[in-house]
């Protein structure tokens, strides 16, 4: 099976597809969906998240994306059977090459990923939930990197999850492998709400229709230039920032936006 026909919508029929795509309202949900194996990274899937990701960063249609899981799990991070099945360095570079390059992705497309965390999430699935940049949990899920429990440090869950919840709480999740409570969660920076389980679609589906109604161009100059200038020096970063609002400033939907304002009128954005 290649990445194309992974996706919903390919060669493969629906009930085959371990990656599944759904469009409506301007909002893409793209769901992993290998729930016998707990939406485990497999490469295959790894290569499917890619495929579908790129795809939305050029379908201008798509003003949000939603990564959410099949089944119990949302994910159990990487496929361990798949893994001790190619006992391999250079095999295990690729792999964790594969995976930082979908979690990137994640990062580069333009559009707002919204991670929906229904379980369990844990070790590179926890990393897909701290890299997503929003993420609305069921007060029934559960976080955590465990791979210490099998001997393996979380290396690569821990840049995005360091990037996202205090250093002494991460380091405290990597070191002991334990998982936290969807609340805990919160408490660290980790998603951004919970609710009950039977609230998540529509609390995901509120959040996603605040960012939609917003200008597109806002939203993805917005997004690039928050990562950006988090990995600057201060001055670097204002100096960067600056010039990033001048550009902004030029664009149609800032001036139409200041005169609805003025207006007291909703805005007419041109870019959507």
């Amino acid at each position: 099976m290649n990445a194309a026909d992974a996706v919903t919508g390919g060669t493969v029929a629906a009930e085959e597809s371990i990656l599944l795509r759904s469009d409506a309202h301007g909002v893409t949900t793209l769901t992993l969906n290998r729930p016998g194996q707990y939406n485990a990274l497999s490469e295959e899937l790894l290569e499917a998240a890619i495929a579908a990701l790129e795809a939305v960063e050029q379908d201008r249609s798509v003003r949000v994306v939603v990564i959410a899981g099949s089944g119990p799990a949302f994910c159990a991070g990487h496929d361990l059977k798949q893994m001790r099945a190619s006992p391999e360095q250079d095999y295990y570079r690729g792999l964790f090459a594969l995976c930082s390059r979908m979690m990137m992705t994640v990062t580069r497309i333009p559009q707002p990923v919204i991670a929906r965390v229904h379980g369990i999430a844990a070790a590179a699935g926890c990393q897909l939930v701290s890299q997503c940049d929003l993420a609305v949990a069921a007060s029934s899920a559960r976080f955590g990197v465990s791979g210490i429990n099998v001997g393996l440090f979380c290396s690569t869950p821990s840049v995005a999850l360091g990037r996202n919840v205090l250093r002494k709480q991460a380091m405290e999740m990597l070191l002991t492998g334990d998982f936290i409570e969807a609340e805990t969660a919160r408490q660290y920076g980790l998603v951004n709400r919970v609710v009950a389980a039977e609230q998540l679609d529509a609390e995901i589906a509120r959040l996603a229709r605040r960012i939609v109604d917003k200008s597109a161009v806002a939203v993805a100059t917005g997004k690039r230039m928050f990562y950006k200038q988090m990995e600057m020096g201060m001055e670097a970063a204002y100096q960067y920032a600056a010039e990033t609002m001048a550009c902004n400033m030029m664009a149609a939907d800032v001036g139409e936006g200041i005169d609805a304002f003025m207006q007291k009128r909703q805005p007419d954005w041109k870019h959507r």
